[in-house]
Formats: C-alpha cells, sequence, structure tokens
C-alpha cells in the first residue's frame, strides 16, 4: 500500500513507551473486522495458528457457558441470527517480549484497557462501549481452572484483570473480566473475549501504511515521547501507540485516563475505516501481512480461535457498513472524595447496557452529546464531573461507505484556535 502523499512529521515514539495497549485495541478489533471482509480461507489459514486460544466456558458461572453446539466441518457461523458480544482486553504484563519492548517494571498481568464490542444479530450494527479503568464497582469472585476462587471486593476495575491473572494464565484473566461485567450489567459474552498486549502492535499498524487521524491541535508529551503537529496526519504503529497512551503535556486534556478514551475510540474508528476503505483486502501480500501480525499479538476464546467460525463470521459481516460503528463509554462522574475513582450514573449506565442486552442501539445520554466535546475539570476529584461524550455517529447509508487513506485526510478538518 502506497504511504499518504501528503508530507507527515518524523516520528519520535520510542520502543521504550510501549507502556499502554489502548492503540493495540483498535488494531485488534479492526483485525476482526478484516477478516469479516476478506470472506475466505486462503489468508486465515495463515493466522489461526499464531492465535493462542482458551476455552473458559466453566469460569464464567450456572448460565453464563457458552451454548453453541459442535458444527460439523466447514465454515459456520456460530450465533446465527443471535448477537454476539466480544469482551476486548488489554493487558499490560511486562514479561517476555513485552517485558522487552515496555520494560520489566512489575510482575503480573495488569488491566490497562477493556471494552464491549456488540455485534447485532442482523450483523448491520456494532457499538463498543469503554470501561474507564479507574471505575469504582464490585469486583466479581474470580474462578480459576483448579478449582480454587479468588475473592473479589469493592475498588477499581482494573483489579479483575489482576485478580484473574494472578497464575499467569490468560484465559483465566479474561474470565474474571467477563464475569465481572456480566454481574454489573447483565451483558453475556458466552466465553467470547479478545485479549491483545502491545507486543505486535507496531507491525500491525505499519503494516496497513500508517493509521490517518485529524490532531485537532499540537500534541507534545517529553514522557511518551509524542510530538504532533495540528492537522491531518498518517501515525506509524509507535506514533499510534504513543498517541493512545499519552497522558500529560500540550493537547492533551487534564492528564487523566479518561481523556485519552476519545483518542482510542477515534484511533479504533479510522482503523476499521482503512481496512474497509484501502486495497488491503485485494492484496494478498500485504493483507496476509497484516492478519499474521493481528493473530500474533491477540489471545481469544476457542470459538473466536476456530477458523471455520472466524469465515462464518466474516461472511455475515461481508456488508457492514463502518457508518454504523458506534462507540460510547459508560456516563460516569469522579466520586468526589479526592481518589480519583470513577462513578457510573446508574440510571444512565442500566440504560446502556440494557440496549445492548436487547439488541438495540445504545442509549447516549442527552447531556453527554450535547457536551462532546467540552473539556471537564483540570480536578479529577471535583464533584459532580461527568463525562465528556461520544461523538455522534452518522446516520446509516444506502450502501456501505468505503474510504480511502486520502479520503480521510481530506476530511481533516482543525478548529481555528
Amino acid at each position: 500500500m502506497p504511504a499518504a502523499t501528503r508530507p507527515v512529521r518524523p516520528r519520535h515514539a520510542s520502543r521504550a513507551v510501549h507502556r499502554r495497549v489502548l492503540g493495540t485495541l483498535a488494531a485488534a478489533s479492526a483485525a476482526i473486522l478484516g477478516f469479516a471482509a476478506v470472506g475466505g480461507a486462503t489468508y486465515l489459514q495463515l493466522t489461526v495458528g499464531a492465535l493462542e486460544t482458551h476455552d473458559v466456558s466453566g469460569l464464567l458461572g450456572p448460565g453464563k457457558n457458552s451454548t453453541a453446539e459442535p458444527v460439523e466441518e466447514g465454515p459456520t457461523n456460530f450465533a446465527p441470527g443471535e448477537p454476539i458480544n466480544i469482551a476486548l482486553i488489554g493487558t499490560d504484563e511486562r514479561n517476555g517480549e513485552n517485558g522487552e519492548i515496555g520494560g520489566f517494571v512489575t510482575e503480573g498481568m495488569r488491566g490497562d484497557t477493556t471494552m464491549v464490542m456488540h455485534i447485532s444479530a442482523d450483523r448491520s450494527r456494532i457499538d463498543v462501549v469503554s470501561i474507564p479503568r479507574d471505575s469504582r464497582v464490585r469486583v466479581s469472585d474470580c474462578q480459576m481452572f483448579d478449582g480454587s476462587t479468588v475473592k473479589g471486593w469493592t475498588g477499581k476495575f482494573n483489579i479483575a484483570l489482576a485478580n484473574g491473572g494472578q497464575n499467569g494464565n490468560r484465559g483465566e484473566a479474561a474470565a474474571c473480566v467477563m464475569r465481572t461485567i456480566n454481574d454489573l450489567t447483565g451483558v453475556d459474552f458466552s466465553g467470547h473475549f479478545m485479549m491483545v498486549d502491545f507486543s505486535g502492535f507496531q507491525n500491525m499498524v505499519d503494516s496497513l501504511g500508517g493509521i490517518p487521524m485529524c490532531i485537532p491541535q499540537d500534541m507534545y508529551s517529553t514522557k511518551a515521547k509524542l510530538d504532533l503537529e495540528a492537522g491531518p496526519q498518517v501515525l506509524d504503529g509507535e506514533t499510534a501507540l504513543a498517541y493512545a497512551r499519552a497522558r500529560t503535556g500540550t493537547g492533551l486534556g487534564d492528564g487523566t485516563d479518561l481523556m485519552r478514551i476519545d483518542r482510542q475510540q477515534e484511533l479504533l474508528t479510522n482503523t476499521a475505516r482503512q481496512v474497509f476503505g484501502s486495497n488491503l483486502l485485494t492484496d494478498v501480500p500485504e493483507l496476509t501481512q497484516f492478519v499474521r501480525s493481528a493473530a500474533e499479538s491477540l489471545t481469544v476464546d476457542n470459538e473466536l480461535g476456530s477458523l471455520n467460525n472466524i469465515i462464518g463470521l466474516a461472511y455475515s459481516l461481508r456488508n457492514f457498513d463502518t457508518a454504523n460503528l458506534t462507540f460510547a463509554t459508560v456516563p460516569w462522574q469522579y466520586a468526589g472524595d479526592g481518589s480519583g475513582d470513577v462513578l457510573w450514573r446508574e440510571a444512565e449506565a442500566a440504560a446502556m447496557w440494557q440496549s445492548i442486552v436487547d439488541d438495540e442501539p445504545i442509549v447516549i445520554p442527552e447531556d453527554d452529546q450535547e457536551s462532546a466535546t467540552a473539556e471537564p475539570s483540570p480536578d479529577p476529584s471535583a464533584a459532580g464531573t461527568t463525562s465528556p461524550g461520544p461523538a455522534i455517529t452518522p446516520q446509516p447509508t444506502a450502501s456501505p461507505v468505503r474510504e480511502t487513506q486520502e479520503d480521510i485526510l481530506d476530511s481533516c478538518v482543525v478548529p481555528e484556535s
């Protein structure tokens, strides 16, 4: 794929700053969408062996296990006529290659990012809801493969991954996250999850020729080694990850994890637009490189790791329109007690989760819509400070939207300072 023709500033991110996996979630999610558009076994056969898979159906509690029946050989839509919920989980663990990239600063699994991806039963709509990692919630008890239980308690949401990952098993960690979400929201994952780390992120983005982004203002972060000018930019793998993880600096908001979520969701959106709109899907060498890179950085459940199921899901999503890809963050407010913890706004959060349970378009609170561009209070503990809200998703069009990298860049409009 040719690079964008417009000048792009040199990238300043280094491998040493790969400390967050939020950008990886974007590429991982887009990988599933890319699989969907391919619809053939030739490319996927090259990647399925690289996937790490876990059967966690026995760890999710009564009535929460996968109900899929064994199928005959050949492609199958493993949930025909049914909605699919997938837990997208980012882990900041520092072992093996991840430790070499990010530094061996701590042991164990650390939860960094969690998104709930909902694919509608008719495969026409995908909704993605971000859960702030500092959400103060009741973390569920975690069941392990050896029959033991790790007791949960009320604390930050990312405790769930750490509790489940005490044995270093990603399946146990994912199961604890899914069980906690299910107990809090009623959303049933039937064991479906995708867990990602940062080791394969750079190659995935670079194999796409970079991700086109509209940078609204100059962004500079010494800590993240990020230096971007306002305007249309094509971010390579290192810079995209720095963009997703940067907290403090110029043009980056108030320094909280919550301020990164909007950037992460935009990055995910543009990755999907890039996958569907480029010639990646018809260029065999580039497609193979991309899906291989994606597979090498993913851990999934057994069903999502099945070649036949991937092909079946791919075929069912072959006409998906990215205009029907909606992102939101669970409605929140700061606790107001100086802790920096996030509390969900109960009624509005419950309505959003119920929309997913009922397979209906997610409900975005009206005040969040009106304040979509508002800057949150610089004091994270200020009572009454609430989520800035997601951007409004365009209405569905008559035919699928397909955009090139140049189309995305040309649509960039930078606000006047």
